[in-house]
């Protein structure tokens, strides 16, 4: 991995074997596509054209914006890092937030996750200088401007590593990431931040009555766990506690899912791998806000212990719930980490999870869905989800849908009688495990659509690209300002 500095020169006079040029215009590729000595590249929205004289990689973007700058920044690395350049100068202008956002498309643009390749893509880039522009116009800057470029600097830097470890988890096959493994991978994030870390085991579910979660579990072979990273900086004053869905592979149960469907189920711990990569950045970014991090870790599988559709589970707070589909399965856990999590008397409750194919239909394969009943805190977060660099749009809940989970022989049904608005009846029924009290501290935030995208896009690459990461982290960052 490639170190990435803060030069205090300006762009002209920092030396490095190769330089990368944005350049905001509309036009951009139609008035360079005919110039002599330059490499054309197709890419939506943008041009792409390198001086192999002057080494020089000019990157136009069709408008001045944080998120296509990201993006062009990414692409540019992932362009010149299989070039046999061992240092690369990159200039970099506008508010903090928007430098931020560049420096965060450095670090990402060399993710690749190689782990199972037999011939791993050399990386030769060693060393990056980040030249601020503001230096053509001023000698120098003042203590408070360089400060805030520093601080750009190690938050993108440490955003990246969270987000890395997200993304390596999620795309671990099944075989290999089990909920053992997710519980290791949490228990290396607590020795690495100094978390308070405990790992319940089947014998810990069965104490707490988690009857959805056990019954989720029951044909898997791996054990299941509950995991909780708890995050307690001395002066805090807010609580926040997260909870991820951890399905380590999800093959619909004994309501089995079509071959196809079967495919990137690997995908269906995303929440709680985002869950994971939060508390990891808010640990490092030392933001004084006690964080806590509920997992719930299994597998959804097929065998003669399997739960069946007719089932009627009881859950660890108190409701019974009736099966209809066994693929509506990280609801059932969820609802049991939900009650676990209200233990704890938070300030706020966020859970993440890959729930609902009919979030990806209803917003994309871009944006995540936000639901609760709290319209000013939906609105917060979705505001802080953009600023973050992700898509998110908040979903409404209903009185109308509400009726749709009822169930005629158990206090709630785990799929709606209707098949339209399924990722607000999947909220809905997760609202019926949130207690009163926490009704208006609680979001549910669907991240079925960008979790896992089998092309590249944005600031990702193919598989995982972290979703949940930033916004989770915007949203603690204003947190630790407000309150």
């Amino acid at each position: 991995m490639f170190e990435v500095s803060y030069k205090k020169t300006n762009f002209e006079t920092t030396q490095a074997d190769v330089a990368v040029v944005f350049i905001v215009d509309k036009d951009f590729k139609h008035r360079w596509a005919k110039a002599q000595n330059f490499k054309t590249f197709g890419y939506e929205g943008v041009g792409l054209f390198f001086d192999q004289q002057n080494k020089t990689l000019y990157f136009g973007v069709e408008y001045f914006d944080k998120d296509l700058l990201a993006e062009a920044a990414v692409q540019s690395i992932r362009f010149l890092k299989k070039m046999p350049f061992k240092s690369l100068k990159i200039g970099i202008y506008g508010d903090n937030k928007t430098m931020e956002r560049i420096i965060l498309g450095i670090f990402l643009g060399a993710y690749d996750f190689d782990t199972y390749k037999s011939k791993k893509i050399a990386f030769c880039l060693e060393k990056i200088f980040i030249a601020n522009e503001s230096y053509k116009n001023s000698k120098s800057l003042s203590e408070k401007e360089v400060a805030a470029l520093e601080e750009a600097l190690s938050k993108a830097k440490i955003l990246s590593e969270s987000i890395k470890i997200a993304r390596d988890t999620v795309n671990t096959p099944p075989e290999d990431a089990t909920p053992n493994f997710l519980a290791k991978i949490a228990q290396k994030i607590a020795k690495e931040n100094k978390l308070i870390c405990n790992i319940g085991d089947k014998k810990f579910l069965e104490k707490e009555k988690m009857g959805a979660f056990l019954a989720v579990n029951r044909a898997s072979p791996h054990s299941p766990y509950l995991i909780h990273l708890a995050y307690k900086p001395k002066k805090a004053k807010t609580r926040v506690v997260l909870v991820g869905k951890g399905l380590t592979y999800d093959c619909g149960g004994l309501s089995l899912k079509p071959a196809d469907f079967m495919v990137t189920m690997k995908a269906d711990k995303g929440g709680g791998c985002a869950a994971l990569a939060i508390i990891d950045a808010v640990a490092k970014m030392r933001l004084d806000v006690e964080t806590h991090v509920i997992v719930g870790a299994t597998e959804n599988m097929i065998g003669a212990n399997a739960y069946k559709p007719d089932d009627v589970l009881f859950s660890r707070e108190g409701k019974t719930i009736e099966v209809r589909n066994t693929d509506a399965e990280g609801r059932l856990v969820l609802a049991d980490c939900l009650s676990y999590a209200q233990d704890m008397k938070p300030d706020y409750l966020i859970d993440f999870a890959t729930l609902t194919g009919a979030c990806v239909v209803a917003l994309g394969e871009y944006t995540s869905g936000i639901m609760g009943h709290n319209e000013e805190l939906k609105s917060r977060f979705e505001s802080l989800a953009l600023e973050s660099g992700e898509l998110a749009a908040k979903l409404p809940f209903n009185r109308h849908l509400k009726k749709l989970v009822e169930s005629k022989i158990a206090d709630v049904c785990n799929v709606a009688s209707s098949r339209y608005g399924g990722a607000i009846t999947a909220g809905l029924f997760l609202s019926e495990f949130i207690r009163k009290d926490y009704k208006d501290k609680w979001l549910h935030i669907d991240i079925a659509g960008p979790a896992f995208v089998e092309r590249e896009w944005d600031i990702n690459t193919y598989g995982a690209s972290g979703a949940g990461v930033r916004m989770g982290v915007e949203f603690i960052l204003d947190v630790a300002k407000k309150g």
